[in-house]
């Protein structure tokens, strides 16, 4: 390997530099990877920004396809020491601000990235292009180049669907990329590499983390302390792609309270991607979809991901978390339900409930991630839990016996993901600047001031009793599938109070304009 760019320029304090790099990967191929890539840059690049995309899928980079940009024929100059004669590479696209480095195609070499030595060379020579933000498509697997891209990210975003497949790929990814994070830690100390090796030999196949810090433990207890320690730091964003039903909407939440409890590992809801036809259309049509059909229902989704990741890049700081000890390999009662220790017996049905569903028997969440016997296991936990903490002379010996002398704790409320709260805070800081005496209430000014309060349509409909198609149409403005104006009028007032808007100026500026499209 050149010693100019070693192989530490692949770590994360190496790429971050003064500019964003947000990389897109963790899995299985065909899944929306490239879909959230472009997309992403688009929506970024309309915000003014100096964004430059780039297809570092090694094996089917067809990102220059939707730009309708010709793909490269080999791959950009990285031995030379002109940086100019790698940005030449770089192609304008039909949006301002945006830059591709598209894929090489047809080459007689193989792609650099798969070419020992190079990859550090070519990292060091994407991340001195100027720009503001740095997409990169990592393609699909668990390749080392994905899996540093992954980890060196500001924000790095796992894509999956509603399919065992993927989501046992997602899993996949997420252990290799905790064995090759834990490795490169300790890669300077042979006597700790040396440990760790024996540790992984003790396990069949790719180890689950926490079953490796477990195994580590009985070794080396200040290795494992590190190997946790690195588990905690492995944060990645999941994107559940193609969603039809709720248990499709609600996956990622799910595979995002899975990855903590059995892996250790944080993998943060970021949002969902509606099914949509508009998708295909896109594709047919060599176009984003961000530019072909700006308002469909993927569009949609896909802004509110790319809103929560800017978000995400301007107010998170890095997170100063205390120390946590190893979790133990039964949890209590309470953990086992996901609640705290003052729960009263509605929220601990709520939580059994949740906790079925999660664990389902065939259920997409765990596909891979669990074996029957293990599943059998947690099913009998849950269980247990629900009998003993429903019935109150077992939960107080069970109190007792398990917390002795200690009080009970506050309930723990559902945490809503990092990314939708950074969300709302953003959204609220324009709020301030947006809404006044006069502010004219649009059907996009609803749905924003909707989402700054972490708010569904599906939960506004339930306690409005307003039908969620109507509450839709108020959002998109479409005023032909609205009913007459005097329900519409009623609709409005409900929807403000619940909005903790003034309802006289929403119904007032609203339906004016509902007249003047009338009247058009």
């Amino acid at each position: 390997m050149d010693s100019t760019y070693p192989e530490s320029a692949l770590d994360a304090e190496g790429l971050r530099g003064g500019r964003r790099l947000l990389v897109v990967g963790g899995g299985r191929g065909g899944v929306g990877k490239s879909l959230v890539a472009m997309n992403l840059a688009i929506y970024l690049a309309q915000l003014g920004k100096a964004v430059l995309l780039v297809d570092a899928d090694p094996t089917g980079a067809n990102l220059h396809a939707a730009f309708g940009v010709p793909a490269l024929t080999r791959d950009p100059p990285i031995l030379s020491d002109a940086q100019a004669e790698f940005e030449a590479c770089l192609v304008e696209t039909a949006v301002p601000g945006l830059k591709i480095l598209a894929g090489a195609h047809d080459a007689h070499e193989p792609p650099l990235a798969l070419r020992a030595g190079r990859k550090a060379r070519w990292l060091a020579r994407v991340r001195a292009v100027p720009a503001d933000y740095i997409v990169i498509d990592a393609g699909p697997g668990y390749t080392p180049l994905a899996i540093d891209l992954m980890l060196a990210a500001d924000v790095g975003i796992c894509v999956c669907v509603p399919e065992p497949p993927a989501i046992e790929a997602t899993y996949r990814f997420l252990r290799a990329a905790f064995k090759r994070r834990l490795r490169r830690a300790v890669a300077e100390d042979r006597f700790r590499l040396g440990i760790l090796e024996r540790a992984l030999h003790e396990h069949p196949s790719l180890p689950a983390p926490l079953d490796l810090v477990r195994t580590l433990a009985r070794m080396d207890r200040a290795l494992s302390e590190l190997a946790w320690a690195e588990a905690r730091r492995t944060r990645l964003q999941l994107v559940v792609n193609q969603t039809r039903v709720r248990t499709d909407v609600e996956l990622a939440g799910w595979i995002s309270w899975l990855a903590v409890r059995h892996y250790g590992v944080p993998l943060e809801e970021l949002g969902h991607i509606e099914q949509d036809d508009t998708v295909w259309l896109a594709v047919r049509r060599k176009k984003p979809l961000l530019i072909d059909s700006p308002t469909s229902k993927s569009a949609r989704n896909l802004e509110r991901i790319a809103r929560r990741v800017i978000a995400l890049g301007s107010i998170r700081a890095e997170r100063g978390e205390a120390p946590s000890p190893i979790p133990m390999d039964t949890p209590n009662l309470y953990a086992t339900l996901a609640i705290g220790r003052s729960s009263n017996d509605e929220e601990i049905r709520r939580a059994y409930k949740k906790q079925r569903e999660v664990y389902a028997a065939e259920g997409l969440a765990t596909a891979s991630l669990l074996g029957p016997e293990a599943l059998a296991r947690e099913h009998a936990r849950l269980e247990e839990a629900y009998d003993t903490l429903l019935d109150p002379i077992r939960r107080r010996a069970y109190d007792m016996s398990t917390f002795p002398g200690e009080a009970a704790e506050a309930t723990v409320a559902s945490v809503p993901p990092p990314a939708l709260v950074a969300e709302q805070i953003l959204l609220r800081s324009e709020l301030l600047r947006e809404i006044g005496p006069d502010t004219e209430f649009t059907g996009s000014l609803l749905r924003k001031v909707r989402e700054s309060q972490g708010m569904e349509l599906t939960e506004i409909s339930a306690r409005t009793k307003i039908a969620r198609s109507y509450l839709e149409a108020i959002e998109e403005e479409s005023y032909a599938s609205l009913p007459a104006t005097v329900y519409v009028r009623g609709f409005l007032t409900e929807l403000a109070k619940y909005l903790k808007l003034d309802p006289v100026q929403v119904q007032r500026t609203y339906l004016r304009r509902l007249r003047e499209n009338e009247t058009a």
